[in-house]
């Protein structure tokens, strides 16, 4: 067994307006071990970023609000640190890589500046010594140390995707969170940053949370699967739980939405429906509306996570 990293229990986090209350995540529990890669795969709308952003307490408030749950980390209570005690958190024990590299890069800083400052920030280190790394860092994702003085506008995309990495693992955090960190580049540039998120993380032992709604790049990339619907966790296990004996009505229908070289069929089979809104979840089983095995009790009774091994969980009483 894996050291345990990250432990994720009963995690709610609703968004407060003046009219209503979208329940953005839903009693979520999961768990990461040192070295790990978990996917957490969903539709848009169905809470991985607000799940993400709640590691590390960067939830806007307001309107948001983590409710109840708990989140820790290395042992420690991030629900419960002090600003200065999440200020040397982020960035240096956990990193976050967003969607979009063009919001994350100061458009009037040089990329080397934006990396040294991270270096100089959490390590302590003098201007000369925080450039030599933030060089060093530019080289390891595959980009010239002498490009230290360009701005991002001189950079394609899979490139400021790089410059992105390169200062999220530049303090070599223990977690790194990387929400959808391809959806933005071609499919070319797309397998360079994986296989090089990939290499990076072996290099330097980091775990990983994978957010994407892409299942192709969860087979590639991750150890461990969670499928998220509507701010709840449906199915959870290994890869090969997940994969080779999926359960849950949601997570086969994700499944039978790609489109399989082996079959010849000249529709694909998409979900019916459309993901709820979060602020008014059906009763019951948030997934009945769309599910082809809903029962009476479904649209009633909230379903629990059940265990089908140790390692394999789903939340639907149907498919035992």
């Amino acid at each position: 067994m894996k050291e345990q990293l990250l432990s994720i229990r009963n995690l709610s986090v609703h968004y407060i307006k003046r009219d209503s209350v979208v329940r953005a995540v839903n009693n979520l529990s999961l768990e990461l071990g040192e070295g790990e890669t978990l996917g957490l795969v969903g539709e848009t709308g169905a809470g991985k970023t607000t799940t993400a952003k709640s590691i590390l307490r960067i939830v806007p408030n307001p309107p948001g609000r983590i409710v109840s749950g708990e989140i820790t980390f290395r042992g420690s209570d991030v629900l419960a640190m002090s600003k200065l005690e999440l200020r040397k958190l982020r960035g240096r024990d956990i990193s976050m890589i967003f969607q979009d590299p063009m919001t994350s890069l100061n458009p009037v800083l040089t990329v080397g500046e934006q990396i040294a400052e991270v270096v100089r920030v959490h390590e302590k280190v003098g201007r000369q010594q925080a450039t030599l790394h933030a060089q060093e860092m530019l080289e390891l994702v595959g980009i010239p140390g002498s490009r230290y003085g360009d701005y991002p506008h001189q950079f394609s995309g899979g490139m400021k995707q790089r410059v992105v990495i390169a200062i999220a693992l530049a303090c070599s955090p223990k977690l790194l969170i990387a929400d959808e960190p391809t959806t933005a580049l071609d499919v070319t540039i797309q397998a360079q940053v994986l296989e090089l998120m990939n290499d990076l993380k072996q290099r330097l032992g980091t775990s990983m949370l994978l957010i994407t709604h892409d299942l192709g790049v969860v087979a590639d990339a991750c150890d461990k699967v969670a499928i998220i619907y509507a701010g709840e966790i449906v199915e959870y296990g290994t890869l090969e739980d997940v994969y080779e004996d999926t359960r849950h009505p949601y997570t086969r229908g994700l499944f039978d939405s790609i489109p399989s070289l082996d079959e010849d069929c000249e529709r694909l089979k998409p979900i019916d429906g459309l993901m709820p809104d979060p602020a008014a979840l059906p009763a019951g089983c948030v997934f009945h509306p769309r599910c082809p095995l809903c029962a009476d009790a479904c649209r009633e009774l909230k379903p629990e996570l059940i265990g089908l091994s140790e390692s394999h969980w789903v939340r639907c009483p149907l498919v035992l």
